[in-house]
């Protein structure tokens, strides 16, 4: 029998005894394609090669932050300046000061940001401060959207309309899930009702405007719209979780796009990360004035957090921001993802394929469908067999798309029209076997 040479396979089993299920994050793990997970030794640009050092093109790029592709040498440069001056002090940088005055620049919305060290600690403050805020408990998300692991954010949908979650978690009690009320993404008719029944009760509505994890979907104007009115009626906030839209799909996060379809609109608390760290640890949360001042030291909602606007952080999202403010920068980005997105569209209705695209800026979804899904519900029609054989054949050419069916990918400044027309040209190949 010929040995086993994948490294990643024996890496793997090394990882099982020491990490559960192998990985520090579940979806890493690859449990829903199937296989084995590639270890990453090292990335330059658009690619990563995996621990056989077999290179691919990548197509996730730490889930977003890598908006200018893996080791920018002007970011890099930053890093590595910073470095010397101390890793972690505990105690305000004039470079937090810097990196809050910029994103406030770029999202009007946000009169004052308070930086934390991932999006699962922004949403969950977010969310603490919205009840400190209004002095209510209940709160509104939506079906297949994401915002992290807090415990009041981990519920499925009930059994009726506008009914309490149910935890989706061991580990969540009753009692913490019982105020999430979790609603159909896109439903305008459930939103009215259920304001209608508790309104009062309502701390906030917390929501994606792009739902990057059932893949792509995107809230209609005409349910963004009817959020904002609803909230704004009964003194509810709306919270935008911009966590994998922010700085991607504009410079100025999609609640830009949406002012410009939705005169005056504007969330009341934005929820930042990936990109504002430029693939460090940080996040961000920020609102109007008067919100924020609600959280301590000034006011009586409690958040901190030693690592906190971490100066090796704030540096690597300096030079980020700095890189994508660049005129033209998002509307390049667009098109470069615009290219891939169309190409894979094209190759599969040459070969008979039921295949559906959508994208913003450097964000995009694919679906084995005919018509792009709006609700989780329609997401998860996909067939989910035919995805998994067109990632592998995909991934076993060396291009590396996010390995679930329900993830958003990201396209970065650092591929090329060479990279992407290779990826389409083997999806062609790979069309023609589904």
């Amino acid at each position: 029998m010929t040995p086993n040479t994948d490294l990643n396979i024996a890496l793997f089993e090394r990882a099982k005894a020491v990490i559960p299920g192998g990985v520090n994050s579940p979806v890493r793990a690859f449990a829903a394609v199937g296989g084995t997970p590639r270890f990453v030794q090292r990335a330059q640009g658009a690619y990563f090669w995996d621990q056989n050092d077999q290179q691919f093109t990548d197509y996730i790029g730490s889930w977003g932050p890598m908006i200018l592709g893996h080791g920018h040498p002007e970011v890099v440069t930053a890093v590595q300046a910073a470095v010397l001056e101390g890793f972690s002090y505990g105690a305000p940088t004039e470079r937090e000061v810097v990196l809050a005055e910029q994103i406030r620049a770029l999202m009007p919305s946000m009169d004052m940001v308070r930086m934390v060290s991932s999006g699962t600690e922004a949403g969950m403050s977010a969310l603490r401060l919205a009840r400190g805020y209004t002095g209510r408990n209940k709160i509104i998300k939506f079906n297949g959207c994401y915002h992290g692991h807090a415990d009041a954010l981990l519920v499925k949908a009930g059994s009726g309309l506008a009914t309490f979650g149910a935890s989706s978690s061991a580990g969540v009690p009753a009692d913490v899930a019982k105020d999430t009320v979790v609603l159909e993404y896109n439903d305008v008719a459930q939103l009215e009702e259920a304001f209608a029944k508790m309104g009062s009760e309502i701390a906030c509505v917390i929501m994606e405007p792009i739902a990057g994890n059932m893949n792509f979907v995107r809230a209609s104007v005409a349910f963004t719209r009817r959020i904002r009115e609803l909230t704004q009626e009964h003194g509810a906030l709306l919270i935008y979780d911009e966590v994998m839209t922010g700085f991607r799909v504009a410079l100025g996060g999609a609640q830009s796009l949406y002012a410009q379809q939705i005169p005056g609109f504007a969330p009341d608390i934005t929820v930042m990360g990936k990109v504002i760290g430029g693939g460090m640890p940080m996040a961000a949360f920020g609102a109007r004035r008067e919100i924020m001042e609600k959280l301590s030291p000034l006011g009586p909602v409690y958040q901190a957090g030693t690592l906190s606007g971490n100066p090796i952080a704030t540096a690597c999202g300096l030079k980020t921001l700095e890189l994508i403010s660049r005129p033209g920068f998002h509307a390049e980005l667009h098109l470069k993802t615009g290219h891939l997105m169309q190409g894979l569209k094209s190759e599969a209705s040459a070969a008979g394929v039921p295949f559906s695209v959508d994208w913003q800026g450097g964000l995009f979804g694919f679906y084995f469908l005919p018509e792009l899904p709006t609700t989780y519900a329609e997401v998860m029609k996909t067939d989910g067999k035919v995805f998994n054989k067109f990632y592998h054949a995909m991934l076993d050419q060396g291009h590396y798309f996010a390995p679930a069916l329900y993830e958003a990918g990201f396209v970065s400044a650092a591929h090329t029209d060479e990279d992407i027309d290779r990826t389409i040209e083997a999806a062609r190949q790979v069309f023609k076997t589904l």
